[in-house]
């Protein structure tokens, strides 16, 4: 049963409006339960339309939560808008940039894009089925987010752990702001010039000045593959444990120092043979002095230190503590100058010499340092080296390393206490844990200062005179009571005397408001959506089940959420981590629109301009990907995908179909048959559909949606379609209509449409309501989320029943194989087993000792059947028989027999009824007793 094209589209939208879709959540919220689920939603960044990133994850996410509502769980699911930041300003202005602006009409502009893409996005949510509350989101621009978000900035400052500091950020100079780590991403064909550049020592350490009588001048050399930060150099610095050598070139007799080890690449490197004069370790170096290769006049000392590698250059580093984290240390360790000669749109300042003024370090700058360096005779060797560069995230350009004064959190005290909160929760795949825990430790700080208008304020005033920062408990809790009540434009719209009251004045020992300036920073939007625990989480226990988002909030959304919580509460915000992987085409490639590879998630629902290469596919198509996909690797989607996915969709249509049509007319309420009295082959499928759900709600329970749809496409293709339909397709169509057979199999047919239904409904809850509105059993008005989860009994477990149905139908294979090819219908059977547990097993099946119509025959299909003993002396010529062997094991082992079997298969000597089409009438062309019983009684 196929729905293509606008009927599907129309017939889902009609299910989500008469069952209520948009109602679900609240009703859940208000009913009561004894267990909670709490799934906190990472805010999708509200710069864009949905994309098919979007439907994977807000899909799994509402696949997971339709569960948990359906097994009785209230379930706790505000989605949410990342709203400001960068990107979001950007896009708003497009090409009319900041300089005309002020930044309450840049705050505006940003606000009314981030709500027109918040539109966008939840109108595609709601389409996709996502069960929430649409008119209660949270978005982190709302004055009370903010105010929370301000507590949590308060408590932290209070607790120490949050300063201002002059240290090296990444710095952008397309975007003029710090970036955090997680805005960035590596280009790794970057191309930069790398220079080998001589330090001649003018001090040699003690240690080599005794071996150098006779040499001429050695030079330290150094590899660099940032020119432009050469004019900042305050230090060469060395390895402490590793040998050096001073080496002579043979083709020109220079004198360099060098790493050991790194000598015969640079040979190689240098078209050269280097000869050691003398090895020594690292240690010896100190007391070195170098020459700086630009400014004569300059000193610069050899210094050890940790960070110093023997992969590449020399083994030897330029040190420049305003455009290194590592330098810095150093500068920080021995008390080195920290000069930064960079401005905010990446120029050399006034404190560079003139002929770099004004020029762009990336650029014209690099060229010239170059050129200097060159003048001085400094330059050994230049290449082009294609290497990882960290770029802006957004603007696409190379972004520098500078020094500047920001915000910071010193992330360094709060790691251990962080990576052992990420040790002891679950994560989901367990994979992910090494890489949260390897982004703990690349993070020595985080700078969460940014220098744009879109954000929220950082709740600072300076001092006019002296600069320093007027922040305390007092302060920033009157401020987020403003923005609470006026929102964070407060900080533009208002006068300074609106949160530096007198009573603030008093508390914090300051002086008159007179005497203060607003700071003029906002914060990283990664504390913005970090403190949504904060804001968001129920008060009664602020720690969500589980966070579930894609691989990229490794190092982002995770790890700031994690960071704030633990530093506040020192405990983690999440019980479990669920990360997922990306959306990719077909081919594996990740989707770009200049390769044309990109799927659209509305495309998917409701086609293309042209419907015969994009047809509609509808919601359930979507939610089908997302469950069979492996969501915790790239997840590749394209028509082949969406395709197969359909098809899987309308085979299961079908099975469903199958089982309204044979309930129509059957009520479970009032013609459902006592288990006692049901058939055993219908009661062993009682048994296996009591397995499939619980199977199912443990795959629910881990995240594992694709084990759902793996267990779902067995148990129909296996259970039933193979086996069950195809076996009781003769009692249902031909039996009495009322008669104990046939309401038998009808009421394990109910229980089956009904546990199907439920166990699809988290992924298709579309076609599952559509299914409910005709399913038999309930009063009109119902749905199928509102009615709990799959219902099985342990009374569908009787003892020997498996069995006894695995036995006879190890004997209907063994019968089976030995007509290969030929219709079982045709043949009758005399099954002989010695007298014992299994022939008694095997009697429950078969009262009689030969029958047509016994639940034996029935499971093997044959014409008629005739248990014995033995097999007579006088057995056909034409008899084909078969051996086999069944274990019984009953009560977990404690009873155990083997047991043989021998089936003979004769062609039958009954004739072909024309009414049921079996061959168990008396006479050719004549109905067998029982069809003509059926038609003697209808009359």
């Amino acid at each position: 049963m196929r729905v293509n094209g606008p009927n599907l589209l129309e017939r889902e939208i009609q299910i989500q409006q008469k069952c209520g879709f948009d109602q679900l959540y609240t009703w859940q919220r208000e009913k009561k339960a004894k267990k909670e689920y709490c799934l906190h939603d990472g805010p999708p960044y509200a710069n864009g339309d949905p994309h098919v990133g979007h439907a994977l994850n807000k899909i799994l996410k509402d696949i997971r939560n339709r569960f948990e509502v359906l097994r009785g769980r209230q379930v706790h699911y505000v989605p949410g808008w990342d709203c400001h930041g960068l990107p979001i300003e950007l896009k708003a202005l497009g090409d009319l940039g900041t300089n005309e602006l002020s930044p309450l009409e840049i705050r505006q502009k940003a606000r009314e894009f981030a709500e027109r893409a918040i539109s966008r996005q939840r109108a595609a949510f709601q389409r996709w089925g996502v069960m929430a509350d649409w008119e209660n989101c949270y978005y982190t621009f709302d004055g009370k987010y903010e105010a929370a978000q301000l507590k949590v900035f308060q408590e932290m400052h209070n607790k120490g752990l949050i300063y201002q500091d002059y240290k090296p950020v990444f710095w952008s100079p397309s975007s003029r702001t710090a970036l955090a780590e997680a805005e960035l991403e590596y280009n790794p064909e970057h191309v930069s010039r790398a220079l080998y550049i001589t330090f001649p020592l003018l001090t040699l350490p003690a240690e080599l000045a005794a071996k150098a009588e006779s040499w001429a001048r050695v030079s330290a050399l150094i590899w660099t593959t940032q020119p432009w930060t050469i004019p900042a150099n305050q230090a060469v610095c060395y390895m402490p444990k590793v040998q050096y050598s001073v080496v002579k070139r043979a083709d020109n007799e220079q004198l360099l120092l060098v790493a050991s080890e790194r000598i015969n690449s640079l040979a190689s490197i240098l078209k050269t043979n280097l000869e050691s004069l003398a090895t020594f370790t690292g240690s010896d170096l100190k007391g070195g002095v170098c020459q700086h290769p630009t400014i004569p006049s300059k000193q610069v000392p050899l210094l050890p230190a940790n960070h110093v590698t023997m992969t590449k250059g020399t083994g030897l580093v330029h040190t420049a503590p305003a455009y290194g984290m590592e330098d810095y240390s150093v500068a920080t360790h021995f008390n080195l100058p920290v000069e930064c000669m960079v401005d905010e749109e990446g120029r050399f300042t006034e404190l560079a010499v003139p002929e770099l003024q004004k020029k762009s370090v990336m650029t014209e700058g690099n060229a010239t340092v170059i050129s200097m360096l060159q003048a001085a005779g400094s330059v050994v060797k230049e290449e082009d080296c294609v290497h990882s560069y960290p770029y802006d995230w957004r603007t696409k350009q190379p972004v520098v390393i500078r020094a500047s004064k920001q915000w910071f959190i010193n992330t360094a005290s709060l790691k251990d206490k962080a990576k052992d909160a990420l040790q002891k929760m679950r994560v989901i795949p367990e994979s992910a844990r090494s890489s949260l825990l390897a982004m703990l430790d690349r993070r020595t700080y985080w700078c969460i200062s940014r220098q744009r208008s879109w954000g929220v304020p950082i709740p600072v005033f300076y001092h006019k005179e002296t600069g320093e920062p007027l922040l305390n408990k007092h302060s920033v809790t009157h401020i987020a009571k403003v923005f609470s009540e006026k929102g964070s434009d407060s900080w533009w719209t208002e006068p300074a005397e609106t949160f530096l009251t007198p009573e603030v004045l008093q508390k914090s020992k300051a002086g008159a408001v007179s005497d203060y300036v607003r700071g003029e920073d906002v914060l990283d939007i990664w504390f913005d959506s970090g403190a949504s625990w904060a804001a968001v989480l129920p008060e009664s226990d602020p720690r969500a089940d589980s966070y579930v988002e894609g691989k990229d909030q490794v190092g982002g959304w995770f790890q700031s959420s994690l960071l704030t919580s633990v530093a506040v509460r020192n405990k983690a915000p999440y019980k479990a981590l669920v990360v997922h992987g990306f959306a990719v085409s077909e081919r594996g490639e990740k989707m770009s629109k200049s390769v044309g590879n990109v799927i659209d998630p509305d495309v998917v629902i409701n086609g293309g301009k042209d419907l015969s290469v994009s047809p509609p596919y509808g919601a359930d198509v979507l939610r089908w990907w997302v469950a069979e996909s492996n969501v915790f690797s790239e997840v590749q989607i394209g028509p082949n995908t969406l395709n197969a996915a359909k098809d899987s969709i309308n085979k299961l249509r079908n099975t469903l179909r199958f089982l309204l049509g044979n309930l129509q007319g059957f009520d479970p309420r009032s013609q459902a048959v006592d288990p006692k009295q049901i058939h055993y082959i219908d009661q062993f499928m009682l048994h296996v559909l009591r397995e499939f759900s619980m199977k199912v709600t443990d795959a629910y329970s881990e995240f594992n949606n694709g084990r759902v749809i793996r267990l779902l496409q067995s148990f129909i293709t296996r259970d039933l379609s193979n086996f069950y339909f195809s076996i009781i397709k003769d009692r249902l169509y031909c039996d009495p209509e009322d008669s104990l057979g046939r309401r038998s199999c009808q009421t394990v047919l109910e229980e089956i449409l009904d546990g199907v239904s439920r166990s699809i409904a988290p992924v298709l809850p579309h076609l599952a309501e559509e299914v409910y509105l005709h399913s038999p059993g309930h009063d009109e008005g119902d749905t199928l989320f509102r009615s709990g989860w799959i219902k099985t009994s342990s009374v569908w477990r009787r003892p020997g029943l498996e069995e006894a149905v695995e036995g006879a139908c190890a004997i209907r294979d063994s019968f089976l194989s030995s007509i290969p090819g030929r219709n079982a219908a045709e043949y009758e059977l005399i099954i002989a087993i010695e007298p014992g547990l299994f022939f008694e097993l095997m009697e429950s099946l078969q009262e009689e000792p030969t029958s047509t119509c016994s639940q034996l025959t029935e499971l093997m299909m044959a014409s008629r059947t005739t248990l014995a003993s033995s097999l007579p002396r006088d057995l056909p010529s034409d008899a084909i028989t078969s051996t086999g062997t069944f274990l019984i094991n009953l009560e977990g082992g404690v009873i155990r027999e083997e047991s043989a079997y021998i089936v003979a298969a004769m062609p039958t000597s009954l004739s072909h009824c024309p009414r049921c089409r079996r061959y168990t009438s008396d006479e050719p062309d004549c109905l067998c007793p029982r069809c003509q019983t059926v038609l003697e009684n209808a009359k």
